[in-house]
């Protein structure tokens, strides 16, 4: 979402490098950024602040005498954004039992989808969710709830026949007091626009019940209009966050920087993808760090711990040193891959990685194609061929071939790189076993003694 506004950034932090921060080049500098802000469809009132930050910081005496100029300017540029994005994570209020959160938002805006995403986001914070149906005016709104419950795990609380939104929420606080619900979540009807009638009946609800949290749900594509949005729901109804949707959509990100500045009120999760367990916690450093193409590392680590399972992981790399990974074992791990995120996801979250959008799309294409051939090639053997990889003789790569509808070329390119994968896997193993017997105080002479026995030819993988 900001890798247009991230590459302008970086270019422009680039052209200071071994330059001293001067009146006249500094002024530049400033002229570049507003224009990208602006480009990116940032709010008028937050360029502004923004802008005259930077420039009372940049200037100060203290900064044209530190060190590298270009570092200075990443700092500041760095300190403002992550200022300008909410300063720190602020948490959802879940002390009550049980705590209410009510989901606000005009159609479209995916709410309802973001009210499941952060049911399956509690349940795997231990939490206990109940899904509460009260958008009783869009046709469907009920059974789009009670599928996506279906699909996560998750009950869904409703009334039929009924369209008294305050019995519905009341019933549904009673049961989950009955039934041990610890979490509510209200997915509230959305409008084409903000009215009278929509803000009465969520004031109702807001006076009666007190929710912990009311967040708007906010589609990140709107741009600026959702600046406007966010206001006018707090005005009437005091948020107390907000929700950011499409995150990893190709819009320009203006909104992201100008909502909370223009609110007050935080970003709490972030929807970073179409799948149900894309919704995260907002963390204003991390988005900036990205922003100016520094990855983001943390978040990295964080998403492989909910991804990989360790004890499969273990299981996995015992195969892999006896050799004996499989075409089932490098399926499994491609569903993992793909549960990890798109490759281009991955590489901006790299440090030092910085590769243009254009140039990381391209990488991601090539490999998510890559990736699904070899699947396509996988699914056309038996399975008595995908766990024992060597009966693949002739014949059986010819059937697989016509199977999948590629030359004998590319299958059998396929099965070497497989096997040449696997037989690195068991030399890994053999080292590992060196180093073990060496002990962790000798790994330094294990590694010398394992590169001269690969020297002398005694040692292959």
């Amino acid at each position: 979402m900001f890798d247009n506004l991230s590459e302008k950034l970086q270019g422009i932090i680039s052209k200071t490098h071994s330059q001293e921060l001067t009146q006249d080049n500094m002024h530049d500098a400033l002229r570049e950024i507003r224009r990208a802000l602006l480009e990116a469809d940032v709010n008028l009132r937050v360029v502004k602040t923004f802008i005259s930050s930077i420039k009372d910081k940049a200037e100060g005496e203290n900064v044209l005498q530190g060190v590298n100029p270009s570092q200075q300017l990443v700092k500041i540029v760095h300190d403002e954004l992550v200022e300008l994005l909410g300063s720190e994570l602020k948490p959802l209020n879940l002390s009550s039992h049980p705590s209410i959160i009510m989901m606000l938002g005009l159609q479209g805006s995916g709410k309802t989808t973001s009210s499941a995403k952060l049911a399956v986001k509690l349940k795997k914070e231990g939490k206990n969710p109940l899904l509460v149906a009260c958008d009783v005016y869009r046709p469907a709104a009920i059974s789009q709830l009670k599928t996506l419950g279906q699909e996560i795990g998750c009950e869904v609380f409703s009334l039929d026949n009924s369209t008294d939104v305050q019995d519905i929420v009341g019933k549904a606080i009673t049961y989950a007091k009955d039934k041990g619900f610890n979490v509510l979540i209200l997915d509230t009807a959305g409008r084409l626009q903000i009215d009278t009638e929509m803000m009465a009946e969520l004031l109702i609800i807001d006076r009666v019940y007190q929710p912990h949290e009311k967040l708007l749900v906010i589609d990140a594509m709107t741009g600026q209009e959702a600046v406007h949005v966010a206001e006018n729901f707090d005005a009437q109804i005091g948020l107390t966050g907000l929700v950011l949707t499409k995150l990893d959509g190709d819009s320009r990100g203006g909104s992201a920087l100008s909502v909370v500045h223009c609110t007050g009120k935080p970003i709490k999760l972030t929807g970073t993808g179409e799948k149900l367990n894309a919704l995260e916690d907002f963390y204003p450093e991390r988005m900036a760090t990205r922003i100016l193409g520094m990855g983001d590392i943390v978040s990295l680590v964080e998403r492989a711990q909910e991804v990989f399972d360790e004890k499969e992981a273990l299981k996995m790399q015992e195969k892999m040193q006896k050799a004996e990974f499989n075409f089932n074992d490098f399926l499994n791990m491609q569903k993992q891959m793909k549960m990890f995120g798109s490759m281009d996801q991955i590489l901006g979250m790299i440090p030092g990685v910085n590769i243009k959008q254009a140039d990381r799309e391209k990488i991601s294409h090539a490999t998510d194609t890559e990736f699904k051939k070899i699947e396509v090639f996988i699914q056309s053997m038996t399975p008595e061929e995908r766990e024992n990889p060597q009966i693949l003789n002739t014949s059986r790569k010819k059937r697989i071939a016509q199977g999948c509808g590629m030359d004998m070329h590319t299958i059998n390119l396929y099965v070497k790189q497989f096997e040449q994968m696997r037989q690195m896997m068991g030399g890994m193993g053999k080292l590992q076993k060196m180093f073990g017997g060496f002990g962790k105080k000798n790994e330094k002479k294990a590694m010398v003694q394992a590169m001269k026995m690969m020297k002398r030819g005694k040692y292959k993988f």
